[in-house]
């Protein structure tokens, strides 16, 4: 049996989960069904395969080691069932209906956190699978490795093999463990502190009570379609990078979301957390999550699609020049200095005081370029689905496609029951932007 520790980052993910606000990742893929039949078919095929990938294998137990009390560690589960990770569902006419109910239940701690749910279409022309991944198991590039080893093999261009590099994991110093509590307590007091800084650094504008919740445990889910050249013609028109350009839809689609559902956008400008992998090819803990983040205000606020896109752009600029160890990546680097214990003791607090970083998450998930397919059927739109931390009520979550951009929307069922109206302001906000070019 093999085993390696979680890195810092992975065990602050595993120990900030709440029942009413689990951790895991989620990509809902749209297939196209060569035959009624297909869905059944995915399902034998994820399971089948699942048993001979090592990284499904995987489970996560708590570690009280002296050299690394209160961490955790991946090893591989010698009762592993793929069954029971992945299972078929009865037909449904909507796909994001039932993806909502399935991402509001935790993963199962006992077992490797992952599952995989066959969802097939009422038309019997398409089916969905919505694979979750807990975010101790694996950020967006390892799910998206994890979930290309259980789809059809792809033609890619062949890489030379890098040996592994072993994972210490996080190994305290043993000579200060009878001090560890006192230190543990000091360095969750440090990350609140640097929380508690950066919310403060911009005090005086105004959020709205629609991005915050009280934990109710549901979710829901959906997902926008929009055409990769439209961004482009914006781009090219306005300058900035594509993902100045997908962070601009967000403002300006919270911005009509906000009027019409009667919360006034008026000096509303949300800090919104956009995540930066911090990932090499050669570094260690190839397993676990290597992320840090920026921190920008939406202008929400600012009635011009145009001008929103501009002061996304000047603050997309301004982040990656200061680079992506201050501000708020200082948080998640962090969790590099917090002991083990630390995280266990923490994770609550910590998972509690997010609301004081950020209003909404908005990451980008990369896709490969060349068609995904399982049993020959075809993916045609894939939506990932990021966490809702603690207090918030939405994520956004895009990739792109197959010359698609696909907006995956996460909220609290309760506190945004009306998520198809911000589904239609996406739509609407990228039509603005193209009216605002120009012919």
């Amino acid at each position: 049996m093999t085993s390696d520790l979680l890195a810092p980052l992975d065990l602050a993910f595993w120990n900030i989960e709440s029942a009413e606000h689990p951790m895991h990742l989620g990509a809902l893929g749209v297939f196209s069904a060569h035959t009624p039949t297909a869905g059944a078919h995915a399902a034998d095929l994820l399971a089948s395969r699942a048993a001979a990938v090592p990284g499904l294998r995987m489970r996560i137990r708590d570690v009280w080691q002296p050299l690394a009390f209160g961490s955790a560690a991946r090893e591989t589960d010698p009762e592993f069932d793929p069954l029971n990770h992945v299972r078929l569902h009865a037909p449904t006419p909507d796909f994001h209906a039932i993806a909502g109910r399935l991402m509001e239940r935790p993963l199962e701690r006992g077992r490797p956190p992952w599952e995989a749910h066959v969802l097939p279409g009422e038309d019997g022309v398409s089916f969905a699978v919505l694979f979750k991944f807990h975010h101790a198991l694996a950020d967006g590039l390892r799910a998206l490795t994890l979930a290309a080893a259980v789809l059809d093999p792809m033609d890619l261009p062949a890489r030379r093999p890098r040996p592994a590099e072993p994972s210490r994991g996080f190994l305290p110093d043993v000579r200060k463990l009878p001090g560890l509590v006192r230190g543990t307590v000091s360095d969750v007091g440090r990350a609140l502190d640097i929380g508690a800084s950066v919310a403060l650094s911009s005090l005086g504008v105004r959020s709205s009570p629609a991005f915050t919740a009280e934990p109710s445990g549901t979710r829901c889910t959906a997902g926008v379609v929009v055409d990769i050249d439209d961004v482009h013609r914006v781009r090219k028109t306005v300058g900035g990078t594509v993902n100045d350009v997908l962070i601009a839809i967000v403002a300006g689609a919270l911005r009509r979301w906000l009027d019409e559902r009667g919360d006034g956008s008026d000096g509303v400008a949300p800090r919104a957390l956009i995540p930066v992998s911090r990932r090499r090819p050669r570094t260690a803990h190839p397993q676990g999550n290597r992320l840090s983040g920026y921190l920008i205000r939406l202008p929400v606020d600012n009635p011009d699609p145009l001008a929103r896109l501009e002061t996304v752009r000047t603050a997309m600029d301004r982040n990656k020049d200061a680079g992506s160890n201050r501000g708020a990546g200082a948080v998640a680097l962090l969790a590099d200095h917090v002991p083990a214990l630390g995280h266990r003791l923490g994770g609550p607090l910590v998972g509690q005081a997010a609301r004081l970083w950020f209003d909404i998450l908005v990451t980008s998930v990369p896709l490969p370029g060349i068609g995904l397919k399982l049993g020959g059927n075809p993916v045609t739109e894939v939506f990932p689905f990021a966490p809702l931390a603690r207090g918030q009520s939405l994520a956004v979550a895009i990739s792109t496609y197959r010359g698609q951009v696909h907006y995956g929307l996460v909220a609290d069922a309760k506190a945004v029951p009306d998520l198809d109206l911000l589904v239609r302001a996406v739509s609407e906000e990228v039509e603005a932007l193209i009216a605002a070019c120009g012919p």
